[in-house]
């Protein structure tokens, strides 16, 4: 078996992809927590115990409001529900191994497409191999997000957009998603039940809304696809 080092040797070179795009996700979130007027223990807590980038600018919204435990228990379900997917496909992979509490927690998108992408190498330890993943994506995160929080100082106050950036990486996965045809059903699906939620709920409460329609119209999207390939 490779010790600590070797496998370090492996598994770096697949997380690098994951640290170019974490910090300027995680820069641009610690800015927008400092503008906010968010002290760094705030943006060291957000990032720690939820690691969830979505959510997190999410919850930036709910941070500055009145708090609202239910809102806030709905908003966390219906952005990451997709992760109680991403945890059935990996029950066989995690079986048994040592440090599965972590894994499970830090199973962000990027830790996920790695595991799911690269198998592990016979004379690797799985436990370890998988530990290494997680516990480098999660630390790129922290980094990232505190060092954007510490650099915030510097950055004029006439810049502006920083809370764009997650709204932008979703923009450039539309338009690369809308490529294959196949797909462009359920982006349009997105699209109008996001435009209905608006007109009905206005724009404070229209994320809650929206997430609920997609998720209603997708089940009825698969089940209209089912019967007519039936």
């Amino acid at each position: 078996m490779k010790n600590l080092r070797e496998t370090f040797k492996i598994v770096f070179p697949l997380t690098l992809p994951v640290l170019a795009g974490y910090m300027m996700l995680g820069m641009a979130y610690g800015i927008l927590m400092s503008d906010k007027g968010f002290s760094i223990v705030w943006t060291f807590l957000m990032s720690a115990v939820v690691f969830a980038g979505a959510l997190q600018y999410a919850a930036v919204t709910l941070l500055a409001s009145t708090f609202n435990p239910l809102l806030a228990f709905l908003l966390a379900l219906l952005v990451n529900i997709r992760h109680l997917f991403y945890g059935i496909s990996m029950l066989d992979r995690f079986k048994g191994l040592k440090g599965k509490a972590f894994m499970i927690f830090g199973m962000a998108d990027e830790a996920f497409s790695i595991n799911v992408a690269n198998e592990v190498p016979q004379d690797v330890d799985p436990s370890t191999f998988y530990l290494m993943t997680t516990g480098l994506c999660y630390l790129y995160w922290q980094l990232s997000c505190l060092s954007g929080h510490l650099l915030s100082v510097f950055i004029p106050d006439s810049i502006k957009g920083f809370d764009f950036v997650l709204t932008a990486l979703f923009y450039v996965m539309f338009l690369n998603q809308w490529k294959t045809k196949d797909n462009r059903s359920y982006l349009l699906l997105g699209v109008l039940t996001t435009l209905i939620a608006l007109m009905i709920f206005g724009k404070s409460q229209f994320l809650l809304g929206s997430m609920v329609f997609i998720i209603l119209g997708l089940f009825a999207l698969e089940r209209v696809k089912g019967q007519s390939h039936d």
